[in-house]
């Protein structure tokens, strides 16, 4: 069997990890390390975090492969990078690194599943179907390539790519606490964004269990019927019990509960919308994000026009929620949100699961 991942254990889970391999850690000595496999590129080192022979011994005992970068794309027109990453076993999954408004400031989107689960009709991972599971270490992984290649600081990372991240609770936390571990990533909790298309149990659990990162729930349409249509999987749960699940956690956050909406053309504009989000959501403080879908099918879905956006825009203010129009960039080279598919944009087929 093949032993612990060290980019998916927390300097205090390190000692018991290694014990099991007949190797004595104190706690300072699992801080050194930890920070040592954080440390970026060029960075001083202070000094060897630990004896040779020990850690001669750990690596011996642990793994601490990284992915492997398959390819680079980069959107010309806005900066958006997405990597495409090879697992050991060959599963391929991707990241993306988004800059940000303030200079030399940028986040990675991650992703937490090889596919998805959830089948949601306007998004390319859902139309690839389930594969597996990402391990924590290769979400910690993908978030250090990025961050090693950033030509600035990394200030944040969301777990928006290939995926529902709540299907993959416990390595998604744990990658998570890696990341805002001041030993490890040293992003603020409040820097990192988890998404979910709306698992109310996990959900649930989530609010009991009271983290510091930020949760948004991908509604897109508060129409029953037109839900189960848009998002197969998740529109099998009564609105009312996402609605609850909600309400539950926003007990336990001191903002605003943020719904993100991917708003397509024709579909999910129309006053019934608003109307039922009205009924839902009463008595929680809302921040809706609106997304354009993104579809490079040809008889894909389209986005809203200006009109149809803006019309929308003027119903939702009966929920007085602010409304934020977030921009989804790196389209031309299928970087932006429900585009991830991964596949090589180098490949002419552009087939998914094409090595470059």
């Amino acid at each position: 069997m093949a032993g612990p991942h060290l980019l998916e254990l927390l300097p205090e889970e390190l000692p018991l990890a290694l014990a099991g391999h007949g190797i004595e850690l104190t706690l300072g000595e699992a801080r050194r390390l930890s920070a040592a496999l954080f440390l970026p590129p060029g960075a001083p080192a202070s000094k060897q975090p630990l004896a040779k022979r020990k850690l001669a011994a750990i690596f011996d005992a642990a793994r601490s492969q990284r992915l492997e970068v398959v390819e680079r794309a980069t959107d010309p027109s806005d900066g958006f990078v997405k990597y495409l990453l090879r697992s050991p076993d060959g599963a391929l999954s991707e990241a993306v690194r988004i800059p940000l408004e303030k200079p030399g400031r940028f986040s990675v989107c991650l992703s937490s599943q090889v596919g998805c689960a959830m089948q949601c009709v306007f998004c390319a991972t859902g139309r690839l179907g389930f594969t597996r599971h990402l391990e924590a270490w290769e979400m910690v992984s993908a978030f250090l390539t990025v961050r090693d290649e950033a030509p600035g600081r990394i200030s944040g990372a969301v777990f928006q790519g290939q995926g529902e991240p709540l299907h993959n609770y416990e390595r998604v936390i744990q990658a998570a606490r890696m990341l805002t571990h001041p030993c490890c990533g040293r992003i603020s909790g409040k820097a990192i964004t988890i998404s979910t298309v709306g698992m109310v149990r996990e959900i649930r659990r989530y609010a009991r269990e009271g983290h510091p990162y930020r949760l948004i729930i991908s509604l897109t349409s508060a129409n029953a019927a037109r839900r189960s249509r848009l998002l197969p999987v998740a529109g099998r749960v009564p609105l009312e019990e996402l609605a609850e699940a909600v309400r539950e956690y926003a007990k336990g956050v001191s903002g605003r509960v943020t719904l993100a909406w991917v708003l397509i053309g024709g579909e999910n504009s129309g006053e019934d919308e608003v109307r039922e989000l009205e009924r839902l959501f009463a008595g929680i403080r809302l921040r809706i994000n609106l997304i354009d879908v993104n579809d490079a099918r040809p008889d894909g879905f389209v986005r809203a026009s200006d009109v149809e956006r803006k019309s929308f825009m003027n119903l939702l203010q009966i929920l007085k929620a602010p409304i934020v129009r977030r921009y989804s960039g790196g389209s031309s080279r299928h970087a932006a949100c429900g585009m991830l598919a991964a596949h090589c944009e180098n490949s002419p087929e552009r087939a998914p699961f094409t090595p470059c």
